[in-house]
């Protein structure tokens, strides 16, 4: 083993943390009914999100590596309005975000133990609580360790799916179908779900720099910029991966058969567990459930953790006298019990339905990345990042091309819309 991967196996977490978040709704719902509404083609824009917006989250390890600050305190930095502008994305997050992904886990939870008797919002609320115990007691280092071990078993058994879905080849067509059109009202509408929330949310790139400071505060030590680049770029890549391995295995189990994806959480996991188990066979059925239910598990956890973070961070930039006369670890646990609160009341509103919520927290995110795909450009071109420690021209391109891109795109949406 090379000196370069120990070094990035060692200081493997904001990364991991990263993927377990992404490899969630995006992939699991977004990526596999891409797959299976649309067919191959959908490859394209999963491919054009993970790459255009790619910059975007890198930007978040780079630029709290290079000053020690989180990406928050850099929007400040640049000026109040950038830092108000990002605490209203968050406030939107936190009704739109945990719920969708814990009425999501409910319905996997629902599946896997066969309680369907049990409604939604009660299955969620045992979740919240469970979760929100499990991150004040266990902290930082307890949600990295159990990623560690979830994240590498969803890789393998969704690649081992893959594999025996390409293997059995693609389910017949009914008769003459026809292909949903994409460039439709409805089709944008779902390109920009997909890509809004592919790899994941934007405003994610500052969770990934705020899990770098806990990190190196828990290890006790920082390591090079180009140690953590490399080790955020190993779960992106593995985000990257999954997301076209969920797409192939949507299209070639689903597309062409009419069969149409419920929003019913509970009902959509069963039919989700059910693409795995008709190729590896039923009895692998209870261990796909298990295995669906634990990357959703580890995606609520994580998120819920980084909003609360994230929120907390913004109070005390906002407010510097709730900093001193509280202790982040008061302000943690109090925002961790007030995200509960507020996703449950969310989640008894809305029922079992998630297509809505899914599609409210997807759209929000598609609108807003390229404007903080901007703010986060201005904090690493910076005076705070010497012009070693800036990204290469090569990188900046990238993120005006992703910026020009995304905005278009939703200017293409607003177009359709109205006329």
């Amino acid at each position: 083993m090379t000196s370069s991967l120990k070094k990035t196996l060692k200081n493997i977490g904001p990364g991991l943390l990263f993927a377990s978040m992404a490899i969630g709704t995006s992939h699991l719902v977004m990526s596999t009914k891409a797959g299976a509404k649309y067919g191959w083609v959908m490859v394209i824009p999963i491919i054009l999100a993970n790459v255009l917006k790619y910059p975007f989250f890198e930007f978040g390890v780079r630029y709290t590596n290079a000053t020690n600050k989180t990406l928050i305190e850099g929007y400040l930095n640049r000026g109040k309005g950038y830092l108000v502008f990002y605490a209203l994305i968050t406030f939107i997050s936190t009704f739109t975000i945990l719920a969708a992904l814990y009425i999501v886990t409910s319905g996997l939870l629902i599946n896997l133990l066969k309680i369907s008797s049990i409604p939604i919002p009660i299955i969620a609320l045992s979740l919240f609580i469970f979760i929100s115990f499990l991150l004040i007691i266990g902290k930082y280092s307890f949600l990295e360790k159990s990623l560690k071990i979830v994240v590498t078993i969803l890789l393998f058994a969704v690649l081992a799916t893959t594999i025996l879905v390409i293997n059995k080849g693609q389910v017949a067509q009914v008769f003459n179908y026809k292909p949903s059109p994409i460039f439709n009202e409805a089709g944008i509408l779902f390109l920009i779900g997909l890509m809004g929330w592919m790899p994941t949310t934007v405003e994610a790139s500052s969770w990934v720099s705020l899990w770098s400071k806990e990190k190196w505060k828990t290890q006790g030590n920082k390591p090079s910029l180009k140690t953590s680049l490399q080790e955020f770029n190993t779960g992106y890549i593995i985000t990257s991966i999954l997301a076209i391995l969920f797409l192939i295995i949507g299209w070639l189990t689903l597309y062409g058969t009419n069969t149409l994806l419920s929003s019913s959480a509970a009902i959509f996991a069963d039919q989700l567990v059910n693409l795995f188990t008709i190729h590896i066979g039923n009895w692998a059925y209870i261990l796909i459930s298990l295995a669906a239910f634990a990357t959703m598990f580890s995606t609520c956890m994580t998120a819920h953790d980084a909003i609360a973070r994230v929120s907390v961070d913004i109070l005390q930039l906002l407010k510097p006298k709730i900093k001193k006369t509280n202790s982040n670890k008061k302000l943690f646990t109090i925002a961790v019990i007030v995200l509960t609160f507020i996703n449950f009341t969310v989640i008894a509103a809305f029922g079992a339905n998630m297509g809505q919520l899914v599609a409210l927290a997807t759209f929000v995110s598609f609108i807003v990345a390229p404007i903080i795909g901007y703010m986060n450009l201005k904090n690493v071109i910076s005076e705070e990042l010497n012009v070693q420690q800036q990204p290469c021209k090569g990188l900046k391109i990238l993120t005006y091309i992703g910026i020009i891109f995304l905005s278009l795109f939703s200017i293409y949406y607003f177009w359709i819309v109205i006329f």
